[in-house]
């Protein structure tokens, strides 16, 4: 798959790159900042959806420039980490979106109304840790990634 002779993986690659850790500090910020978790709150749910399908798309136009070149080893480390990575956005997407539902936080009100309670009990202790442990996985992942990406295109050996 090409855009005007650019392979897809490219530039799918890149977007991938800024918004799946964006997502993961913001995601974090929600997890360990109560104050601000009105603002955090869907961002975090949406950006972590979008990262599902980010993934989903770098793996699948990988798969196809891979078919599509006699490429080395260095690039099935890379399809590994690679296919690693778009499995972990999963789990990352399923607990912001229940911590965005579940989580309590103030609102960005100053009379305070609107904002969320408790609608779970410890649902305010588990899933920020969970979601904080989540997010970093991700990101450790997200480097290994694109640094085995990055040496399978520059030919430089770990």
């Amino acid at each position: 798959m090409t855009i005007s002779g650019l392979p897809v993986h490219v530039l799918v690659v890149h977007a991938a790159v800024v918004l799946i850790p964006l997502t993961c500090l913001v995601a974090i910020g929600f997890a360990v900042l109560p104050g601000w978790r009105w603002l955090t709150r869907w961002p975090t749910a949406v950006g972590s959806l979008v990262c599902v399908g980010l993934a989903y798309l770098a793996t699948t136009s990988g798969q196809s420039l891979e078919r599509a070149r006699q490429l080395d080893r260095f690039v099935q480390q890379h399809a590994e980490r690679g296919h690693l990575l778009a499995t972990l956005t999963i789990p990352l997407a399923v607990v912001a979106v229940v911590a965005a539902l579940l989580v309590p936080g103030p609102s960005g009100l100053a009379s305070g109304k609107g904002a969320l309670q408790a609608r779970v009990a410890y649902a305010d202790k588990v899933l920020p840790v969970l979601l904080v442990v989540i997010a970093v996985a991700v990101v450790v992942q997200c480097v290994l990634t694109g640094d085995s990406g990055a040496r399978a295109v520059w030919g430089q050996s770990p």
